[in-house]
């Protein structure tokens, strides 16, 4: 997704649905192909992402003198910050899309988002020409920094980007010389590029972006919205409890008894710490074993059998205590 046409078949592509009464049976390999990619559960806190991004998009749009407001989306790993990220990019590029549609016989020419991925190690050349690569800008081994931004600032005006997501903020290091220039550089073009920029990373706020004096710019422009473990409870709702319902309702399995993962909702908190990224792999990979070996349905034992990413594994594992040492 980090080139225009990518980004935009990600976009425009329809959404996958969940198995509907009356629908003719899904085949074997139909059903895998889907609970391989699975539909994107829309939560609260994506609602509430979309609302802020639009928010800032419309308080930047008459901006002329200085950087746009921007946002950061911060969290620990596998919280499902980049899923989050991309969901909004898709609703912005959908709806600028519909309320501008492309002349009667012509591919519609404005690029409404631009997806971008801060490479490890990142120079300001480097990033540079990934916002080049995004649009398919020429770019060769002899150009200078200051030429490929500048193609890239004309480009994306004359492309009409409004909204530029960054993923993988935490990989710059303004402590380095080549990362103070990578952040200079991206300072730089929030003032050259008339878009709303949001970031995303893990635990930004923790990493060196916000500190010294780069780190008080970025911190004095950007909102900071958290995306961590989904909680049990929150007042009087039960979130993750609300999210792994509706994970269970969109399975294609033949067997499944329904409410069984909703009844496992502590367990699969338990397992997965609260993460988004981890629960959604847990059931994704429950389901695709269950067609394999043809029980079809997802149990707590066939969920204890399912090995999980690492760092869920660690956070689930029992702790044991040290023996106390005598004299």
């Amino acid at each position: 997704m980090t080139t225009w046409q990518g980004w935009q078949h990600f976009a425009t592509a329809p959404p996958l649905t969940p198995p509907r009464p009356g629908d003719a049976p899904r085949s074997t390999e139909e059903r895998l192909a889907y609970h391989s990619a699975f539909v994107t559960v829309r939560t609260p806190r994506h609602r509430h992402l979309t609302t802020q991004v639009r928010t800032l998009m419309l308080l930047g749009r008459h901006q002329q003198t200085t950087a746009r407001p921007s946002l950061i989306v911060t969290g620990p790993a596998a919280a499902g910050k980049t899923t989050a990220l991309i969901e909004v990019g898709r609703t912005c590029h959908l709806a600028h899309t519909r309320k501008h549609p492309a002349p009667p016989g012509r591919h519609h020419q404005q690029v409404p988002v631009a997806y971008l991925l801060v490479p490890p190690g990142a120079t300001a050349k480097t990033l540079a020409t990934e916002f080049a690569r995004y649009l398919g800008i020429p770019v060769t081994t002899r150009m200078t920094q200051a030429r490929i931004t500048s193609a890239v600032c004309h480009t994306y005006a004359q492309a009409g980007v409004r909204l530029v997501l960054i993923d993988e903020i935490h990989r710059l290091n303004p402590r380095t010389i080549t990362g103070a220039e990578a952040a200079d550089l991206l300072k730089d073009l929030t003032e050259r590029i008339k878009a709303t920029f949001v970031y995303s990373g893990i635990d930004v706020a923790a990493t060196p972006l916000f500190s010294g004096v780069r780190g008080a710019q970025l911190a004095g422009r950007a909102s900071l919205i958290t995306c961590g473990p989904l909680p049990t409870r929150h007042g009087t709702r039960r979130p993750f409890t609300d999210l792994v319902t509706d994970r269970e309702a969109a399975l294609d399995l033949t067997q499944h008894t329904p409410r069984t993962l909703p009844r496992h909702a502590s367990y699969l908190h338990q397992r997965t710490a609260g993460r988004i990224g981890s629960l959604a792999r847990l059931i994704r990979q429950a389901a695709i074993t269950a067609i394999c070996d043809g029980t079809e349905r997802i149990t707590k034992k066939s969920l204890e059998a399912i090995q999980l990413d690492h760092l869920a594994e660690e956070h689930s594992r029992p702790r044991t205590r040290r023996p106390t040492q005598t004299a």
